[in-house]
């Protein structure tokens, strides 16, 4: 059995000035995707996306992630009680992020800048895909760096059963750990191999819905139930049931893309 390290919630602090690891983390992840959008750029594989268009989606895709990310923690888990505290939902410091709200803020913004620089927006996505995951990854090792969002309860046996701070007296699992290794680690490697190759509008888009909504999908039998909804219908959490859409609609995607693409064969 393990116990977290217990950081410091602060990185770097310098007479009042403070920076957190989730913040830093935050900044690794916008830094992933302009380091990536500029390698996939090169290569020749941005569907038409130019540099200053790269620039635009990170200024708006910051937007959308805060925002959305934001806003979707309100509706999406807390309504009741932002509802009555409406004070509150910009507070963003007090923490509650996202990430199917921060998902659909980032369409919204994929939509405006494909709509500025006249690409389809099935083009601005399927560019996006494959750079998002390696940002999910930093933002789940906030998550463990901060001790929040930990695992169920685990087997005593469990090897890498770990002991979190204000997580009770029995060793839960480092769910944090499993969502970065899937949801970011394994989805990178499956979308950049996958976006390699030419594909049709949409498939690597449709590959990241279904790849993200299945991976967490698996992640959240291992996390715990945010305490204030609990499981929900059919014992699923609220994220398992916000990532069973995505999965629908990635596949629903995929195989709109493949009929598209047999009948232009056929033609």
């Amino acid at each position: 059995m393990l116990i977290h390290p217990d950081f410091d919630p602060v990185a770097i602090s310098v007479g009042p000035l403070a920076v957190r690891w989730y913040g830093l983390m935050y900044l690794i992840a916008f830094a992933a995707v302009f380091w990536l959008g500029r390698r996939r750029i090169a290569a020749g594989l941005s569907n038409g996306v130019t540099r200053s268009g790269l620039d635009d989606l990170l200024f708006f895709g910051v937007l959308g992630v805060v925002l959305g990310g934001r806003l979707g923690y309100v509706l999406f888990y807390k309504f009741n009680y932002y509802l009555a505290h409406p004070g509150e939902i910009l507070a963003v410091w007090q923490g509650g992020m996202s990430f199917h709200g921060g998902f659909l803020g980032v369409l919204l913004a994929a939509l405006l800048v494909a709509r500025n620089n006249r690409l389809p927006w099935l083009a601005m996505t399927d560019f996006i895909a494959p750079l998002v995951p390696l940002g999910l990854a930093a933002g789940r090792m906030g998550n463990f760096i901060n001790g929040e969002l930990w695992g169920r309860v685990a087997s005593p046996d469990l090897p890498w059963g770990m002991l979190f701070r204000n997580g009770g007296p029995l060793p839960r699992h480092p769910s944090q750990l499993y969502q970065m290794a899937l949801e970011g680690i394994a989805l990178f490697v499956i979308l950049w191999l996958y976006s390699g190759k030419p594909r049709p509008a949409g498939a690597v888009s449709a590959v990241f819905l279904i790849g993200y909504g299945a991976f967490r999908f698996i992640a959240e039998y291992f996390r715990e139930p945010d305490d204030y909804l609990g499981l929900l219908a059919l014992n699923l959490s609220m994220g398992q049931w916000l990532s069973l859409p995505m999965v629908l609609a990635g596949a629903a995607l995929l195989a709109w893309v493949r009929r598209g693409a047999r009948a232009r064969q056929v033609q």
